[in-house]
C-alpha cells in the first residue's frame, strides 16, 4: 500500500450539546485538530483558532449541500460543498463544484466506497479542491489516505470522544516522513552463525526503499530490498533480508518489533532514502541460520550497531544513490541512519525511562 505524503486533515463533526462545543473544540486545538463541520443550529460565532464550516453565512468556510447553493453565497467568500455518489453520474456535480472554486467537496458514498473515491481523486488531480469523506470506522482511516495510491486529503470523523481522535491521530503519523541522518561505518566483522529473518512483504517495493533495523530501537540502519537481482538471483522485489532476528524492526504509529516477533499479516514500515514511508503487509517471514556480520557505524558521537546475514543479497543503503551489500561494506562507508532520543521499550511503546543498549 504505497502513500504520497501530502497535507492530510481530520476533520471532526461533533456529535454533542451546543453548551459542550467550546469545551471540546479547545481540546481538539491541543490534539492540533483545527477543522471542524457544525450544523447551522450549532453553529455559535467564531471558535478561536478553529476553521469551522456550516451552511452559516458567518462560519469561516460555508458549506452547502447543492451546486445551485454556490452561487447564493457571498462574493469573497469561502466555500465548500457536501455531495452524495450514488453513480457514475454524480461525480460530473464534483467536477462542475471544483471549478465553480469550492475548496473542498465532502463526498458521501452509499454501498460503494473504493471505486467513487478512486474516480474523483483522479478526476481532480492537480485541482486545487480537496476531497474529504467520512469514515464510517477508526479502522477506515487508513484506507481513505491511501486510495489510489494518493489517498483523500481529509477524513471527517463523526464523534465527541477525544480519545477517537488521537487514535485517528496515530493512524496519520504512519503515514508521513522520517529523518534519517547519514552515518559512518567504523567496524565490519564477521561474528559466526546466528538466526536471520528474511521479511516477505505483500508489497512489491521500490529501487531505495527498505526496512529500518538495528540492534538498538533508537539506531536504526536502512536495509535495501532485493529488487536488483544478479546472476546467481532474480530479483525479489517484495523482500528485506533484514538481520539477526533480535534485531529491532520499525512498524507503523512509531512502534517496533523484534523480527522474531513479525509473522504474516503484520505490518511494517517501508522507508525510502529521502525518508517518505508508507505501510505494507507481512506476507512471510523466513527464518534460517546463517553466517552473520556485525556491522557498527556513528552519527553524531552516537554508536549503533546490526547483525546482518553475510551474503551478497543483502545491502545498505548508502549516502547518494548507493545500495551497499554487506560482502562490500568497510570502515569509512557512508550509510543512511534513523536516529532517536534514547528511550526504553515496553512492547515495543516508547518509556522515558532510564535504559542503556549496547
Amino acid at each position: 500500500m504505497m502513500v504520497e505524503t501530502k497535507d492530510r486533515k481530520i476533520i471532526i463533526r461533533p456529535e454533542m450539546p451546543r453548551d459542550r462545543l467550546k469545551s471540546f473544540a479547545e481540546m481538539l486545538l491541543k490534539e492540533g485538530v483545527t477543522d471542524i463541520v457544525l450544523d447551522k443550529s450549532m453553529f455559535d460565532g467564531v471558535l478561536d483558532g478553529m476553521t469551522v464550516y456550516s451552511s452559516s453565512e458567518e462560519a469561516d468556510v460555508v458549506l452547502v449541500q447543492r451546486i445551485e447553493d454556490l452561487k447564493e453565497i457571498s462574493e469573497g467568500k469561502r466555500r465548500a460543498i457536501t455531495l452524495k455518489i450514488d453513480d457514475s453520474t454524480d461525480i460530473s456535480k464534483v467536477k462542475e463544484a471544483s471549478k465553480l472554486g469550492v475548496e473542498a467537496v465532502f463526498v458521501e458514498t452509499s454501498d460503494w466506497k473504493i471505486i467513487p473515491l478512486e474516480n474523483i481523486i483522479a478526476e481532480l488531480h492537480g485541482a486545487k479542491t480537496k476531497v474529504y469523506t467520512t469514515a464510517a470506522e477508526l479502522g477506515e482511516v487508513k484506507m481513505l489516505f491511501s486510495v489510489l495510491e494518493l489517498g483523500v486529503d481529509g477524513v471527517l470523523l463523526k464523534t465527541d470522544n477525544i480519545e477517537e481522535v488521537r487514535k485517528v491521530k496515530n493512524e496519520l503519523s504512519s503515514l508521513t516522513s522520517l529523518d534519517l541522518s547519514i552515518g559512518e561505518v567504523i567496524e565490519v566483522r564477521e561474528v559466526g552463525i546466528g538466526e536471520r529473518a528474511c521479511v516477505d512483504t505483500a508489497s512489491l517495493l521500490q529501487d531505495g526503499e527498505g526496512l529500518l533495523v538495528g540492534n538498538q530501537a533508537a539506531f536504526l540502519f536502512l536495509l535495501h530490498n532485493e529488487a536488483v537481482g544478479s546472476k546467481f538471483t532474480s530479483p525479489r522485489p517484495f523482500r528485506v533480508n533484514a538481520g539477526a532476528i533480535q534485531c529491532y524492526t520499525m512498524i507503523p504509529n512509531g512502534r517496533t518489533k523484534y523480527l522474531s516477533e513479525l509473522e504474516s499479516g503484520d505490518d511494517v514500515l517501508v522507508v525510502s532514502r529521502s525518508g517518505s514511508i508508507r505501510t505494507a503487509v507481512v506476507g512471510r517471514v523466513k527464518i534460517e541460520r546463517r553466517p552473520l556480520l556485525l556491522v557498527k557505524a556513528k552519527i553524531d558521537g552516537r554508536i549503533g550497531g546490526i547483525l546482518v546475514q553475510n551474503a551478497e543479497t543483502i545491502a545498505f543503503v548508502g549516502e547518494g544513490e548507493a545500495a551497499i551489500p554487506a560482502t562490500s561494506i568497510k570502515k569509512g562507508d557512508r550509510v543512511a541512519i534513523r536516529t532517536e532520543k534514547i528511550l526504553g521499550r515496553h512492547f515495543g511503546m516508547e518509556v522515558d525511562e532510564f535504559v542503556v543498549e549496547k
